[in-house]
């Protein structure tokens, strides 16, 4: 899939204004539609993000958007669907936050009042009574 210009800035979370420049500068390969409009590829936008790192995040964080007014859980990750499969009266979800995955599984009829598709921009909230942590160690 590729993203317009817009799209791909918002993802990034940098300014449009920004992203026009990365591309003139050649730092951003696009291809262009036959109307002469940049269109940048999934594949570019995931070399862009991991060029970044996951440390640093995106620079600005989108506001709020919907109407959710107040939530107890704390451990929330915003990122965008990447991936939604429908299969009988579930659907598995798979999230983009930074360059990790997170894949969940909701019911279809949530998938269908949420109007979730590929490319949204969505929230994960993790509610756990146990997290485990680890450390890669060198051999």
């Amino acid at each position: 899939m590729n993203l317009t210009v817009r799209d791909a800035a918002r993802r990034l979370g940098v300014g449009y204004s920004t992203m026009k420049q990365w591309i003139y500068q050649g730092r951003v390969r696009t291809t262009q539609t036959p109307g002469g409009h940049h269109r940048i590829a999934e594949s570019e936008l995931d070399r862009l993000l991991a060029r970044r790192g996951v440390a640093e995040g995106p620079r600005r964080q989108p506001g709020p958007r919907g109407v959710i007014v107040s939530l107890s859980g704390r451990n929330q990750l915003r990122g965008f669907v990447e991936e939604v499969r429908v299969d009988g009266l579930l659907a598995q979800i798979r999230l983009r936050v930074g360059d990790q995955s997170l894949t969940a599984v909701i019911t279809k009829d949530a998938v269908a009042e949420l109007s979730l598709r590929r490319g949204d921009e969505a929230l994960a909230i993790i509610k756990s009574t146990e997290v485990m942590i680890a450390k890669e160690t060198g051999r």
